[in-house]
């Protein structure tokens, strides 16, 4: 049976487009809905929450260029205001719980080789795939590929 909601999560990084571009094929292939997510996470937790001040400032500016990013990708996309979504949190949990809100049949995020400490620590790729409902898709994104 062929997908018909397809999420794609997004760092807005170098590797966006690639891997946006994947879900963007794979839903036209499909005759999917595609639907479009960027998780910021907060600096509290960013940081810790070591540092005693406040991040307010800071987070709407970074919330605010991140809207400007995905909103240019979307457009270029042609996945409408609706099917886009700005969360904040730890991006292992948001995407799976936005995927089950809209109803996804697959998730799609990039991936990157990992060594050393980051093979230990996991990787945010490692924890959609173990909390969510649907398929997810690992497009590998590193570089030389």
């Amino acid at each position: 049976m062929p997908y018909q909601n397809i999420l794609v999560a997004v760092d807005l990084g170098a590797t966006t487009e690639r891997v946006a571009g994947r879900a963007s094929v794979l839903a036209q292939q499909n005759g999917a809905t595609l639907h479009v997510l960027h998780v910021i996470e907060p600096l509290a937790i960013t940081y810790g929450g070591d540092i005693p001040m406040d991040f307010s400032a800071i987070q709407e500016e970074i919330q605010g260029q991140a809207k400007e990013q995905l909103d240019r990708l979307c457009d270029s996309l042609e996945v409408p205001a609706s099917r886009r979504y700005l969360a904040t949190g730890r991006p292992e949990a948001e995407i799976p719980a936005q995927a089950k809100a809209v109803d996804c049949d697959l998730i799609v995020v990039g991936t990157h080789a990992r060594w050393g400490l980051a093979l230990l620590l996991g990787s945010t790729t490692d924890g959609v795939m173990h909390s969510a409902e649907c398929d997810v898709l690992a497009v590998k994104v590193d570089a030389g590929d």
